[in-house]
């Protein structure tokens, strides 16, 4: 396969980290500062925001984890080693990385909760829950994929023996 047919789909996974990556250096230390400035000032809030904030940035390792083995996954495309355990050990990665986030959003849905009450806005709670599916939707595509990789390796293994 020409390499330039997943070029888009590889220019995509980096275009999907750059904003994360911005966010954890830039916006998350700047809501840290103000977190700061709300415990200075006796704020029981800030402690929540605290416990968020690090959840986030635990949540970035297998963020970026996963796109680097989707970025691995596009390669194996690229080398025709789709049909490979090598791409099914891939997406069992992809599958355990969003796993991870999406328990690291379910421990953080009761400080997402102590903020929402603070700010009397029931719809962040909601935001929380999509920061929950969302990786999980992932995490079961990630599933049924690696299983039919493995189905078709196992059919190709088969005929490659009875040819």
């Amino acid at each position: 396969m020409k390499p330039s047919s997943t070029l888009f789909l590889k220019v995509a996974v980096i275009f999907i980290g750059i904003p994360v990556l911005a966010l954890c250096l830039f916006l998350l230390p700047q809501i840290a500062n103000e977190a700061n400035e709300a415990m200075e000032r006796g704020s029981d809030v800030a402690l929540a925001v605290y416990a968020l904030l690090l959840i986030m940035y635990v949540s970035a390792v297998p963020f970026f984890f996963a796109l680097y083995q989707s970025f691995n996954l596009l390669t194996y495309i690229d080398r025709n080693e789709a049909f490979s355990e090598l791409s099914v050990k891939a997406l069992n990665k992809i599958k355990k990385s969003a796993i991870i986030i999406s328990g690291l959003y379910v421990i953080a849905l009761p400080f997402v909760y102590v903020l929402a009450e603070v700010d009397d806005a029931p719809g962040l709670i909601l935001v929380g829950m999509v920061m929950v599916f969302a990786p999980l939707v992932i995490a079961v595509f990630a599933a049924v994929l690696q299983r039919l990789l493995q189905e078709a390796i196992d059919i190709k293994s088969e005929n490659d023996l009875i040819v």
